[in-house]
């Protein structure tokens, strides 16, 4: 079994909230093995801010949905490389050090932007999956989602590269602040 991130929307809110429902239950019969789930919302102001709005932990590890990957994920999201994504990308791009790594490193970010659009609640899940099947009959078959299975490793990657990102934007811009406020001295 492979470890994936799932993305997972619907047209109705509630039914994210249902399918975290019977996820939890999928998990209890052992027909998944979930690691984390997060029922996430993006905001509707076109900011491509997201916010968790309920959060399980199925390792028993006792994270909160802040210290959690997903809550790394959704964090990246709501700072400087989330803003990068969102309505600043097309002027910031050019002030960081390789555009196309920018690129390379927010797949996992485009892909809940573009499922989870603005206004819209889905769920994040964290899961081993042998068998896709019973996932796919509650959201495809009962509850008219969709469904994006991203491998684990290359999300964490991702992650990984956008936080290194996000810290060299962050010295960047400190330091041409800095430079900016000597020369007004």
């Amino acid at each position: 079994m492979t470890k994936k991130v799932l993305i997972i929307n619907f047209d109705m809110e509630s039914l994210s909230y249902q399918a975290f429902s019977e996820i939890k239950k999928l998990h209890a019969q052992r027909a998944i093995v979930g690691e984390q789930m997060a029922i996430i919302h993006q905001k509707n102001d076109n900011s491509h801010q997201f916010e968790i709005k309920d959060f399980i932990d199925f390792t028993g590890n006792n994270h909160t949905a802040k210290d959690s990957t997903i809550g790394m994920l959704v964090g990246i999201l709501m700072g400087p490389l989330g803003l990068l994504l969102g309505w600043f990308a097309g002027s910031m791009i050019g002030s960081y050090r390789d555009a196309k790594e920018i690129r390379t490193a927010n797949s996992v970010f485009e892909h809940l932007v573009k499922n989870i659009c603005p206004g819209q609640t889905g769920v994040i899940l964290i899961a081993e999956e042998e068998d896709n099947r019973p996932l796919n009959h509650i959201i495809f078959d009962n509850l008219g989602g969709h469904i994006v299975r991203l491998d684990y490793d290359d999300v964490a990657s991702e992650m990984s590269d956008a936080k290194e990102i996000e810290e060299s934007a962050c010295n960047q811009a400190q330091q041409k602040w800095s430079d900016r406020q000597q020369l007004k001295r």
